[in-house]
């Protein structure tokens, strides 16, 4: 009998919570044991480890955010914190280890097999930065949140005949503020992946502004800089009466949807399988509706390319 233990790493993301839940099922359909490490590395470290069951994921695919809790864990990044996360793991009679998580998260899965501890990764985070997928777990979640938020400052953004600034996450990827922002039907979207100019933004703003248009969205990546400036410099140079929302970490939150829920519980499935295989320092993703798997050095080693198209086609739509 194998024992799998997994845990959830970095920043939180709608859907963890079904893909634990189907990691811990499939495990035991298989008749593997589960352990579930909380808070991360760092609860990995710290021995906070207990065996999951059945019930112990019932009631919690609807759920956001992560029940094994999650943390970030600098004393990790060292050889001897490693060496310590690899003794409790023998300790607890763990054979081998899910990551979900970030490409943080994934290098740390990556340097326990290294040191021949079999762990397999699964895509968790909001913000869709990962080359080798096409989605992240999460993702479309916090999209949706997006958007609801778009809907309703736009409400009053038209009433009062306002400016508004949406700032949303996503540091050094701009797939929420583009995907949200198209299906928002924001007038302007900046990413970090896209140069722009104060001007341009401006001159847009006067020319909606002269065929009567008196209200505008712009959806702005927290990578690209700071909202409030931005707002101040557009107010002097068009005059518009404007406000800034910055929507931080609601974001992470909420019921995540059918979407996440499905993939989740694909990948939690498919990891389960990869390691009762044999496989190690691999992750598993979703190409063309499709879930694959992949070595993590090269999925870590992927470039991502921007969706310029569909920018482009945000342009076009919103004159």
């Amino acid at each position: 009998m194998k024992t799998i233990g997994i845990l959830t790493s970095g920043g939180d993301a709608p859907g963890m919570n079904a893909a634990i839940r189907a990691v811990v099922r499939s495990a035991i359909y298989y008749g593997c044991k589960v352990y579930g490490i909380n808070r991360g590395y760092k609860g990995l470290i710290e021995e906070d480890i207990q065996e999951m069951n059945l019930s112990s994921v019932g009631d919690i695919i609807h759920r956001g955010g992560t029940v094994l809790k999650s943390s970030r864990c600098e004393e990790f990044k060292t050889e001897e914190g490693r060496a310590i996360g690899v003794e409790v793991l023998k300790k607890f009679g763990i054979d081998c280890l899910v990551v979900i998580g970030g490409d943080g998260s994934f290098n740390g899965a990556l340097k326990l097999s290294q040191l021949g501890f079999p762990a397999i990764g699964i895509p968790g985070t909001i913000d869709n930065d990962l080359a080798y997928t096409d989605y992240t777990i999460g993702f479309d979640t916090t999209m949706n949140t997006i958007i609801d938020a778009i809907g309703k400052i736009r409400d009053t953004s038209s009433s009062h005949e306002r400016v508004n600034i949406i700032e949303v996450m996503g540091r050094h990827c701009g797939d929420l503020a583009l995907y949200a922002g198209l299906a928002g039907g924001a007038e302007t979207i900046i990413v970090p992946e896209v140069e722009f100019k104060v001007e341009d933004v401006c001159t847009k703003l006067k020319t909606t502004q002269k065929r009567g248009k008196r209200h505008s969205i712009i959806v702005l990546a927290e990578g690209v800089g700071n909202a409030q400036d931005l707002g101040k410099e557009i107010v002097k140079e068009t005059g518009a009466d404007l406000r800034v929302t910055i929507l931080g970490h609601v974001q992470r939150g909420g019921s995540p949807t059918a979407f996440d829920r499905i993939l989740a519980s694909r990948m939690g499935v498919r990891a389960v399988e990869l390691l009762l295989d044999g496989k190690a320092a691999k992750v598993v993703g979703i190409k063309d509706n499709k879930i694959i798997d992949m070595d993590i050095n090269e999925a870590l080693s992927m470039t991502r390319d921007f969706d310029k198209d569909t920018y482009e086609m945000v342009k076009i739509l919103s004159i």
